[in-house]
């Protein structure tokens, strides 16, 4: 088999992810369930041989001389987020299916208070969680939402661009890191002269592309990104802790101003066998300002337990939920603390 078959497999089967390493079994991932595509074990020679395959000149020597190389890669009409790797001397492949129709609000059962961040003008929202759980797909929902609805200038910024928009109601341009420009920082430097309404940043990685995109937000636009923590006051605190202390006072006041919300995402085995999503929800309100103005982070988890009417949801309340309707088993939950 060719690395090609690997990809029809993951189509085929309707995986999340394909993994292709040497000295292992080819793998993908069903609803969040590893399986062997065969019984083969992949030696490095092959592995190497095929991941040349798929890549160009010079996406191989950035990967010869880093080891490390993110691509976008399309096959047979639908896309995929691919990582390749080395390791324990070999080589590694990691690819995340992107699915080809972006998902509706109904397909991934998205809350009233996101259906609100669509209508916002300016600010910053934040969609958190672990990789893999489906940050970047609600993300998407959102921005194909404004796309539809409204005549807005949507530049995105991605490493590597993975949903693919159409252009509706708006105008939507895709920047891929390493194709159309060479980091999410000098990317955000430019992207304030290119007359954006609204802007994705695919991650926030660094101290610069943070401090730009709260610049952005503060300054009239609307700025959607992710980040990886396990809840939303953790991606509050992340977002400081990657400043030096002189320079925490001015990004909390920054963060107090233009944070409108962050959404905590975990998705968890539902009772069908396939996966949905539990979502936490902190809605920036005055109360919630006050406490990041005064860097008392910690007091964010008793803000969303007592904020219900503003729309707050603690992660807690949003799995009880997800049980009391019937569509997840509180003993499939395999990480308790999402239980409180």
């Amino acid at each position: 088999m060719t690395i090609t078959d690997y990809f029809n497999e993951a189509i085929t089967k309707k995986a999340s992810d394909l993994h292709v390493v040497s000295g292992e079994k080819p793998m993908i991932r069903i609803h969040g369930v590893l399986t062997p595509v065969t019984e083969d074990v992949l030696d490095a020679a092959y592995v190497e041989k095929e991941i040349q395959s798929i890549v160009s000149e010079q996406q191989y020597a950035t990967f010869l001389k880093h080891f490390e190389l993110d691509f976008g890669y399309a096959h047979n009409g639908v896309r995929f987020r691919v990582n390749v790797h080395k390791q324990e001397g070999g080589f590694g492949l990691s690819a995340r299916l992107i699915p080809k129709n972006i998902p509706s609000p109904e397909d991934i059962t998205l809350e009233t208070q996101l259906h609100d961040f669509i209508t916002l003008e300016q600010g910053l929202v934040l969609v958190v969680g672990p990789t893999g759980h489906g940050k970047s797909t609600t993300l998407a929902c959102l921005i194909d939402q404004i796309n539809r609805t409204r005549k807005s200038h949507i530049i995105t910024i991605e490493d590597p661009i993975e949903f693919v928009f159409e252009s509706k109601q708006s105008l939507i341009e895709q920047r891929e890191i390493g194709t159309d420009t060479h980091s999410f920082d000098l990317a955000l430097k430019h992207v304030l002269r290119q007359d954006p309404d609204i802007i994705l940043i695919g991650e926030m990685r660094d101290p610069e592309t943070i401090a730009t995109a709260l610049t952005a937000a503060e300054t009239g636009h609307l700025v959607f990104s992710t980040l990886h923590t396990a809840s939303a006051p953790e991606a509050v605190e992340r977002i400081v802790d990657v400043f030096d202390g002189p320079k925490q006072k001015q990004i909390l006041i920054q963060l107090a101003s233009v944070l409108r919300g962050v959404v905590a995402q975990h998705l968890l085995p539902s009772v069908d066998g396939k996966r949905v999503a539990a979502r936490e929800i902190l809605i920036n309100t005055p109360a919630a300002a006050n406490i990041i103005r005064q860097n008392a982070i910690a007091q964010l988890h008793s803000v969303m337990q007592t904020g219900s009417e503003e729309g707050m949801v603690p992660m807690k309340k949003a799995v009880e939920k997800l049980v009391k309707e019937g569509v997840v088993d509180k003993e499939s939950v395999s990480d308790k603390s999402l239980l409180g």
